[in-house]
């Protein structure tokens, strides 16, 4: 059973371990920001544009089941919203960072052929 522990400990104390709770932690933070955004910002201008139309209330009747139908076709708007949200923020960010790499990317690395003239310069000019 020692064996186990130790096994488990290693495994817990590993960083990717610590990485992915970081990752999922941030990531519901990040959620809640992206559905206030449709939900508070995107859905009402959505509704303005669509005259309210709200799914959520369809259903259909079979037998002794209730079918909400509606919900999934709310869910599914929802959806597309949100993932569109998170695409442009994602596609900002790739911007932002590309522009970063842009600014400090250094000087490109001499080719052979300089290095080579370089290494006859100096050799020149140490005789």
């Amino acid at each position: 059973m020692s064996k186990f522990l130790n096994d488990f400990k290693e495994f817990a104390m590993r960083g990717n371990v610590l990485d992915l709770a970081v990752g999922v932690i941030i990531g519901a933070a990040f959620g809640k920001i992206v559905s206030s955004l449709v939900d508070n910002i995107l859905m009402p201008l959505i509704g303005i544009v669509t005259g309210g139309i709200d799914f959520s209330g369809l259903t259909a009747q079979v037998g002794d089941a209730k079918i909400n139908y509606g919900l999934f076709i709310q869910n599914t708007i929802d959806f597309i919203i949100i993932a569109f949200c998170v695409f442009l923020i994602v596609k900002a960010f790739a911007k932002m960072t590309r522009k970063k790499e842009e600014k400090t990317d250094p000087t490109p690395e001499p080719s052979n052929e300089e290095k080579l003239l370089g290494e006859i310069r100096d050799l020149l000019k140490n005789k």
